[in-house]
């Protein structure tokens, strides 16, 4: 029997006239790709060549191949450099989320052609990733007026919240449930701080007094640290790897000094005079046998030797009040011997060498970098134990229209966040202070940043009554948690989870 055929497909008329032909599919060009390493320009493979639509993941495993890794595959960031523009406001880099034809060649900007050697650069990641909060998961009652500030024990498992009724309060984040109420103070309670292997928390209030608490009993340890004359605005403890046993603790105030507390023998150690009106903010490095920096709304920032209490610099750069101050090693000094692996030290010996270790880690590269904001718009980065060290900037930055409010690194200390009274945060690279991106959204100042524990995240608390997690590709809001009726004036980031307080008197803490 014969085969029988099909008939013809009929052509498709639309109004009498033929279906126009489809279009063949435009061949996706080769490109030459060169990747560097971002820490220090140095090519990590051969250039090779890529289609350019090769995706972001391909990259990742291609650059983990060419690398000769062993061991597991390294989590990577890739970016490529723009060209410096006349507008201060466009981004210095584009960051590869799909693949190079996408984000790269069909940028507006177009700076590339296919005929150019695309210099990736390789930013290698934490190996774990923290999940962006989406909801509030509880609400907490307590405190009966603002909340001022917060901040998470070095594990994670506690939060403390300082408040204007005088009182500062623990909170276990397991059950996300009150622990204790710690009283005391005379005055509202203006700063929280955690001894980085857990074992004590610090309180300064307006009533000039310094309260040491056991934050497993809530008990005060002791009687109150007397000695300044006026309020209490900030406070730092010495870092684990060079005091495990008996870390001592540094008191900025209202009344131009610094002390130093022997928290052993809660005896005052030194006082440090050298400011002439209020010192805002202390912060203990962790370079050497220890330094202490201190910004004062004399408009200078000081360098101490913390050991005997010596001046080391004046930093003279900035024009007013200089209100905040970041160390890239702020993450790793605050939870010392605590990694993401949770491991908890045996003795104090142990604690030492991890938290040692984590130190040493981070500034092998570039070393101790400090970046200070102030209230005339501009902020600094200074490389003071660099080679290039001393008094002088190694950066200013520029482009904020108001006041700075705050100013975080991250905690891998490749990026700075700012925070400021004209609504926005900025993005800067870490190691050499370029602008990266402004971030907009919020309606109102933005009073305080955190960052993930994994640098890929940052959230922003605001005037504007909203919490705001950002995306670092983007460059755009993530996650808008609003909630709170006031405005919020901390935020603070562990693990997954966010807390936030402010005006309205109660404690948000959100999660995935």
């Amino acid at each position: 029997m014969a085969t029988l055929l099909p008939p013809p497909k009929r052509q498709k008329l639309y109004h009498g006239i033929a279906a126009p032909e489809p279009e063949p599919e435009k061949p996706t060009p080769n490109i030459v790709v060169q990747f560097v390493s971002e820490e220090d320009g140095q090519p990590l493979a051969p250039a090779v060549n890529l289609p350019a639509n090769f995706s972001r993941a391909n990259l990742e495993s291609l650059v983990n191949k060419l690398s000769n890794k062993d061991d597991d595959p390294v989590p990577f960031a890739f970016h490529v450099a723009l060209k410096d523009l006349a507008d201060t406001n466009a981004p210095t880099r584009l960051a590869i989320s799909n693949s190079i034809e996408q984000d790269v060649l069909d940028h507006p900007s177009k700076q590339f052609t296919t005929e150019d050697i695309f210099i990736v650069q390789c930013a290698p990641q934490a190996v774990f990733r923290v999940r962006p909060a989406t909801r509030c998961s509880s609400t907490l009652n307590g405190h009966s007026a603002a909340i001022l500030c917060a901040s998470f024990s070095p594990t994670g498992n506690m939060l403390a919240t300082g408040s204007g009724d005088n009182n500062a309060r623990l909170w276990d984040l397991n059950t996300e449930t009150p622990s204790h109420v710690l009283s005391g103070h005379k005055g509202w309670v203006l700063c929280v701080e955690w001894e980085a292997r857990e074992r004590k928390l610090a309180t300064g209030g307006h009533d000039g007094h310094v309260r040491l608490w056991d934050p497993k009993t809530g008990k005060a340890i002791g009687d109150a640290l007397r000695g300044h004359t006026k309020w209490v605005t900030s406070l730092a403890w010495e870092p684990i790897h060079i005091n495990p046993s008996a870390p001592r603790l540094a008191s900025s105030s209202k009344d131009c000094t610094v002390k130093v507390w022997n928290t052993a023998t809660r005896a005052l150690q030194y006082t440090l005079g050298g400011h002439t009106v209020s010192v805002n903010v202390v912060r203990w490095g962790g370079s050497g046998k220890g330094v202490l920096y201190t910004a004062s709304s004399d408009r200078t920032v000081r360098v101490w030797d913390a050991e005997q209490g010596r001046p080391l610099y004046t930093l003279k750069e900035h024009a007013h009040w200089v209100t905040t101050l970041t160390l890239n090693t702020d993450f790793v000094l605050r939870t010392g011997p605590f990694d993401h692996k949770a491991k908890v030290p045996a003795s104090d010996e142990e604690a030492k060498e991890a938290a040692l270790a984590r130190y040493n880690a981070l500034v092998a590269t570039n070393g101790e970098l400090l970046i200070t904001g102030s209230d005339d718009h501009t902020l600094f980065l200074w490389d003071i134990f660099g080679e290039s060290g001393g008094t002088k900037p190694k950066a200013r930055l520029t482009g904020h229209q108001r006041q700075i409010a705050h100013v975080a690194f991250s905690p891998d200390g490749r990026w700075v966040a700012s925070a400021a009274f004209d609504n926005s945060v900025r993005l800067w690279d870490g190691r050499t202070g370029k602008f990266v991106a402004t971030l907009r959204g919020h309606v109102g100042a933005v009073y305080r940043l955190a960052w993930s524990a994994d640098s890929r995240l940052l959230v922003s608390a605001s005037k504007d009554s909203t919490v705001k997690i950002w995306n670092l590709k983007t460059y755009k809001i993530h996650t808008d948690l609003p909630g709170h009726t006031d405005e919020v004036y901390c935020v603070d980031f562990v693990a997954d989870k966010i807390v936030s307080g402010g005006g309205d008197t109660t404690l948000k803490i959100w999660k995935n």
